[in-house]
């Protein structure tokens, strides 16, 4: 049965000045699913990923996401949406003079009228959903690692129990057994809250983990989706030596034959 995408990005064109990152670009994102979205230096994944979560204006085309059409949505009909969504950025984009605790609950303050009781006790929920331990919720940013500050990041993207999981390269700078656990964990969470996960990496070993579909990004657009053995057969050169190449070999696929 074709399903309806509740992601839904049509002629796209993203520009800054004289240069392009996207062009006619359209892409479409399931209920349910992970998504990866992979691509070269350049190629637009996290302006991608920005300009469907509105913090990038493009140039041209549409960006619906639940039926709305987010560049043309009135400002209380974007916000209901937004709230049906959770972001995480690279190594947490917390705020540094906040702890966990309150970081996680500025989604809070924000979208809703909670007690602060409450808020508390949902954002202490949250971090130990993550994987954090409990005195990690009173510690400041500069007192967590690289991964510590990565599941805050999380735990506060997960603050509204979205219905949408945007990740921007959740495992960079994670050494392989971190970058495994947060996989793990991506995944978990993933089944248990029956989250759509949109997800910009170029770890080929979280691709083949997690992800149900990926999207390969090159000329400017969505060049091709498909499942990871749809990749293998791609006759492409980026993606040819992306799913073929030596750290697709050292990962245990991507090999000929």
């Amino acid at each position: 049965m074709a399903r309806e995408p509740i992601i839904k990005v049509r002629n796209l064109r993203s520009q800054f000045g004289d240069h392009v990152v996207h062009d006619a670009l359209d892409l479409d994102v399931y209920g349910g699913e992970v998504l990866g979205v992979v691509g070269g230096s350049g190629t637009g994944k996290s302006v991608l990923l920005r300009s469907i979560v509105g913090l990038i204006q493009p140039k041209e085309g549409s960006v619906s996401v639940f039926g709305t059409d987010m560049l043309r949505a009135s400002e209380d009909a974007r916000q209901r949406i937004e709230q049906r969504w959770g972001v995480m950025f690279q190594d947490g984009a917390l705020f540094s003079s906040l702890t966990v605790r309150e970081n996680v609950e500025v989604p809070m303050r924000e979208q809703t009228d909670l007690p602060a009781d409450t808020r508390r006790a949902l954002a202490e929920l949250k971090i130990s959903m993550v994987g954090l331990p409990p005195n990690a919720c009173d510690k400041y940013p500069s007192e967590l690692s690289g991964g510590m500050r990565k599941r805050a990041g999380l735990a506060r993207a997960l603050a509204l129990d979205p219905e949408i999981l945007f990740l921007d390269e959740p495992t960079a700078g994670l050494d392989p057994i971190g970058a495994a656990a947060f996989d793990v964990l991506i995944k978990k969470l993933q089944t248990t809250m029956g989250l759509t996960v949109f997800m910009v990496t170029h770890d080929l070993d979280s691709l083949h983990a997690i992800c149900d579909r990926i999207a390969v990004l090159a000329e400017k657009k969505v060049f091709v989706t498909g499942t990871m053995q749809d990749m293998l057969k791609v006759d492409h050169p980026w993606v040819h030596e992306y799913f073929h190449g030596p750290r697709a070999r050292a990962a245990g696929f991507g090999t000929e034959g």
